[in-house]
């Protein structure tokens, strides 16, 4: 009997408290067994739960009504959750910009947001976002095909302390908008503009030298843009995978201004010649990991730049590259003292007793025949909440 009085008396008192001592409380649990114990005695046990949730996640679903169902009751979450830090809501199409009201009304706390392949959100919901929510640290737009310049320059003037931003298949945006990124934000670390064909690069004039990730897959730019993608000095990075070029000509001399460079990725690059090659090879010295792979106008004064200047490199990609022959694999051989490993097959120029004089002079170097779409860092990690 004094068990249930005293059981009756602490639940009493803890109906009496506010929402935010409740909340203050439930913080304040570290363990699950404790808050689900703090729970049987929380009337409001519910309420207090939801304020308390830090991350909201809408998982890609086929299902259109499933979409609509979401779309649906996102706003509502929303409002019963004003303490969110990361709101991932990739995949929904029907979600429209009046479901992001809500995000813009009480979004202090939130630091990363998704709208991972929403396509119906546009400018207008964008601005909301930027509006309410000035700490976030991680906006992905990944096939947002309604975003335009205006779009992020809303972003950029409410969200001063952005870190990573996805717009890949961002197809509406140019260098405008991309500029104005770069004025405002002025901690990015990483950037993503893949199949953005509508960026040259002239809009990194001045990024800041935070800049150190880029991937620019499939993009159109050109020799005066890479030029400025190298401005801010800080590049560790970049994949210019299938670059086009809208001239036809090599555009990609500029990397070679890129001092800081580890990983690059040329995979595909069908108009680098070896002037770029031989650019890239002299003037990026910390470059541990570069593919090459399906380059064929790369030719011998190329490798023989790569085998003289590239004392750092690890791990060398070349496959399915037309004009690497014996003579190329002869000075990647007498050169590049810490390659530990080379991704080598069909090439067609090479004979197998110069595969066997390379195998035989450098034994501690690995030869595979897989061929990597991607190296480097992981896309992930960097968009990931710390």
């Amino acid at each position: 009997m004094e068990k249930e009085m005293m059981d009756d008396s602490i639940e009493g008192c803890i109906s009496c408290l506010s929402d935010d001592c409740l909340l203050s409380i439930f913080n304040k649990l570290e363990s699950e067994s404790d808050r689900n114990a703090f729970g049987l005695t929380c009337k409001n046990w519910f309420k207090v739960r939801n304020i308390a949730r830090k991350s909201l996640i809408f998982h890609f679903s086929f299902n259109a009504k499933a979409y609509k169902e979401h779309a649906q009751c996102l706003p509502e979450m929303l409002a019963r959750s004003p303490y969110l830090q990361l709101i991932s809501l990739a995949g929904l199409n029907e979600l429209s910009d009046s479901a992001l009201y809500e995000v813009g009304v009480s979004g202090t706390s939130l630091q990363s947001f998704s709208l991972y392949s929403c396509s119906g959100i546009t400018d207008d919901g964008l601005a909301q976002v930027s509006i309410g929510c000035p700490n976030l640290v991680i906006v992905e737009l990944y096939r947002c095909l309604n975003i335009t310049d205006l779009g992020l320059e809303s972003l950029s003037q409410g969200c001063h302390s952005l870190k990573s931003l996805n717009l890949g298949y961002c197809t509406a945006i140019s260098d405008r908008g991309i500029s104005s990124i770069f004025r405002n934000c002025r901690n990015i670390c990483a950037l993503i503009i893949s199949y953005c064909r509508g960026v040259s690069g002239v809009g990194f004039r001045g990024c800041p030298s935070t800049l150190s990730y880029l991937e620019a897959e499939s993009c159109m730019l050109s020799s005066e843009g890479m030029l400025d993608i190298s401005s801010g000095g800080g590049l560790q990075y970049i994949n210019l995978y299938n670059l086009r070029s809208s001239a036809g000509l090599d555009c990609l001399g500029g990397v070679g201004s890129m001092k800081k460079l580890r990983v690059l990725n040329l995979r595909m690059c069908r108009y680098l010649t070896d002037d770029s090659v031989v650019a890239i090879a002299s003037g990026c010295p910390l470059i541990e990991e570069w593919s090459l792979a399906v380059c064929h106008g790369v030719r011998l004064p190329g490798w023989s730049a790569i085998g003289l200047n590239c004392n750092k490199l690890r791990i060398l990609h070349v496959n399915r590259c037309r004009n690497i022959c014996d003579q190329g694999l002869h000075a990647l051989k007498d050169g590049c003292v810490r390659l530990e490993v080379l991704h080598i097959h069909g090439c067609g120029k090479i004979t197998n007793n110069g595969l066997a004089l390379f195998s035989i002079a450098r034994p501690s170097v690995k030869q595979m025949v897989d061929e990597a779409m991607s190296i480097g860092p992981s896309i992930e990690d960097l968009f990931r909440l710390q």
